[in-house]
């Protein structure tokens, strides 16, 4: 009982903080990771936020096709006016969302080439069909039959 109120308390507290911020994506870390510069801050607010993108998992950087993502979300989403909608602030001080631009999905558009894995991590609505027909059509990592999920070769499955 104590963890499912637990749950139910993130939860309301993830949909409190939940917020539209627009701005432009100033640096693509890595496949899943970006950089973000609002357009209007407050003066005790960052001048940028670190942004996981929700609901999706790249490959690492030093992972086979994690380059590769790298390089789609830089051409997707770097310099680009976007909008984040927040979804929480995960254990690392990110901001965990969902990047638009032109009112399209970045995250789901990485998952649809093949750039990500759909996860159902962050409360996101999971991108299953999304993820299914990039694997079907053997688009980017699903190129690879044995690709390694992100969250198994951080545990040294390789």
């Amino acid at each position: 009982m104590n963890l499912l109120l637990a749950l139910l308390l993130a939860f309301v507290a993830t949909l409190a903080h939940a917020e539209r911020v627009a701005g432009a994506v100033a640096v693509v870390i890595d496949g899943d990771t970006v950089l973000f510069k609002p357009d209007r801050y407050a003066q005790k607010s960052r001048a940028f936020l670190k942004v996981r993108l929700a609901g999706i998992d790249a490959p690492e950087s030093d992972q086979p096709g994690g380059e590769a993502a790298t390089r789609a979300l830089k051409a997707l989403a770097l310099g680009r006016h976007a909008h984040i909608d927040t979804v929480a602030t995960d254990v690392y001080g990110r901001t965990v969302g969902v990047l638009e631009i032109d009112g399209a999905s970045v995250n789901a558009e990485l998952v649809r080439r093949g750039f990500a894995w759909a996860t159902a991590w962050h409360g996101v609505a999971p991108l299953r069909e999304v993820a299914a027909e990039a694997r079907q059509a053997r688009r980017g990592l699903w190129q690879d039959a044995e690709a390694i999920p992100p969250w198994q070769w951080r545990r040294g499955v390789r």
